[in-house]
């Protein structure tokens, strides 16, 4: 079932688990073609290869992460002071999974500049064959009215329905569940990234104690608006869209971290590779059930005052969810 309205606008991830929908296993793409070292997406000026080493080079659309040591999360002191500030809402929603914080070395790896692209995803499925699981289950999670519901034939087509305009093939996919994006990567020789991963490479070239992704206020909404495609107006009932867009917009359309990396703030959730776990069980057994979920990162067009543009920031879903403000991108390891 979709959870109650109070609870699902509580959501980032929208914690939908419908009765009407079994618990699905990951399937695999059926490809007659071999599938591409690398899928560039729709052709932009801002898209590069950045060079790694002499002998090594960045597959197209992706850049290198280089290793390093850093801070996941937010210290609970300057959580608890951030919480205290009336004019930054409740921003518990997103932020009181990311503490205890603690720090951790990353391998170097590549990363995809931006989101999938509609345009890219809609290249698998014509070499794949491959069904979506909102396209299997006949529906997907599209906020309306300032409700969460499932939408009939809601999918990475039509995200917001079949009633609604299309997909533009620029725009970020959507409507995909975890299962969709890991096919994908998988198809196109990569992977998805861990939410460390994620968070590391969002917070190389700015101060490790950053909040979010640009200099200044990160509590400003008109440096929100500036910086990301973000909600503006009353949530959830009136977006007015001062930042040029009431849902997607276009990859890259907000600028890049100095990193080279898109969207890594707003526009669309990402899902990770993780599961969503307290940081201070991370190191113990964990044995997923049907309820756990996998972790997003990176906040949405429907993220207002909630926080979810934070660079610490966490939500979630189970991995059979697909839902019109979450997408992904992929990674991929260095050659050995």
């Amino acid at each position: 079932m979709l959870a109650g309205a109070a609870s699902i606008l509580l959501a980032g991830g929208c914690r939908e688990d419908s009765s009407k929908r079994s618990m699905s296993s990951s399937k695999t793409a059926t490809s007659t073609s071999s599938a591409p070292a690398s899928v560039t997406a729709q052709s932009s000026p801002s898209q590069r290869s950045t060079g790694v080493a002499d002998d090594v080079s960045s597959p197209d659309g992706m850049v290198y992460v280089p290793s390093g040591e850093t801070q996941i999360g937010i210290k609970a002191e300057r959580w608890r002071r951030l919480r205290a500030r009336e004019e930054t809402g409740p921003r518990r929603l997103f932020g009181q999974d990311a503490h205890p914080s603690f720090r951790a070395e990353v391998d170097s790896f590549f990363l995809d500049v931006h989101p999938v692209t509609v345009g890219q995803f809609r290249e698998f499925v014509k070499a794949t064959g491959y069904t979506t699981q909102a396209e299997e289950f006949g529906d997907g999670g599209v906020l309306r009215g300032g409700q969460w519901r499932l939408v009939d034939d809601a999918t990475w087509r039509y995200p917001r329905g079949p009633d609604q305009t299309a997909a533009p093939d620029n725009h970020p996919v959507t409507q995909v569940s975890w299962h969709d994006a890991e096919a994908y990567c998988k198809w196109a020789g990569k992977r998805l990234p861990t939410e460390v991963e994620w968070e590391h490479a969002a917070r190389i070239g700015q101060d490790q104690g950053a909040l979010c992704l640009w200099e200044g206020s990160c509590l400003s909404r008109s440096a929100r608006t500036e910086h990301a495609n973000t909600w503006q107006g009353q949530y959830p009932v009136k977006n007015t869209a001062e930042d040029g867009y009431r849902y997607t917009s276009p990859v890259g359309e907000f600028g890049e971290t100095s990193l080279g990396l898109q969207d890594m703030s707003g526009n669309v959730w990402e899902w990770t590779a993780s599961w969503k776990r307290p940081y201070d069980k991370r190191k113990t057994d964990f044995q997923p059930t049907d309820r756990s979920e996998r972790v997003q990162r990176g906040g949405s067009f429907i993220c207002a005052d909630c926080g979810g543009y934070f660079v610490f920031a966490r939500s979630g879903a189970t991995p059979r969810t697909s839902l019109f403000q979450v997408g992904f991108r992929c990674a991929k390891d260095l050659p050995s």
